[in-house]
């Protein structure tokens, strides 16, 4: 009997862990309205070379981010590989990471590709910070990378 409760303890144990990283993983992410990319398919803008809007119906929650798709077929590209499609910095603009570690809204139609992986910026009221990003990406791109990962710690 003793077995049995270590053993339902453990489980408990181990699936809060899974619970609370989840949630401290959404809650670091940029979320609209309960979903990733203000409900753009994160698949898209690496096969469409676009970004296309998901459909509500077709949905996927990933670590406790949930992303929508515009088809079932992009669905399963993501399943099959989530590191592959999900955007950098946890969707936050990469120029504001890099810069100063920020959190900051994006435009989800201004984007870019670098070593396949997908960085979103911020682009409103005549400030696109993909230009600022682009005339220093290396630095900015470093700094960003060490700042998300303060993030989580």
């Amino acid at each position: 009997m003793k077995r049995i409760v270590y053993c339902f303890f453990l489980l408990s144990m181990l699936a809060g862990k899974s619970w609370s990283q989840d949630a401290l993983r959404k809650m670091h992410y940029n979320i609209e309205k309960g979903v990733a990319l203000s409900g753009y398919d994160p698949v898209s803008y690496f096969t469409q070379k676009k970004p296309i809007k998901g459909l509500h119906t077709c949905t996927l929650v990933n670590q406790g981010v949930t992303y929508l798709f515009a088809s079932d077929a992009n669905k399963a590209l993501f399943k099959a590989n989530p590191a592959k499609y999900e955007p950098e910095y946890g969707g936050w603009c990469a120029y504001a990471m890099g810069l100063k570690g920020e959190k900051v809204s994006v435009d989800p139609e201004t984007y870019k590709i670098i070593n396949n992986k997908l960085y979103l910026f911020y682009n409103q009221f005549f400030n696109n910070t993909l230009k600022d990003w682009n005339k220093d990406e290396a630095a900015l791109k470093s700094k960003a990378d060490k700042n998300w990962t303060n993030t989580f710690h």
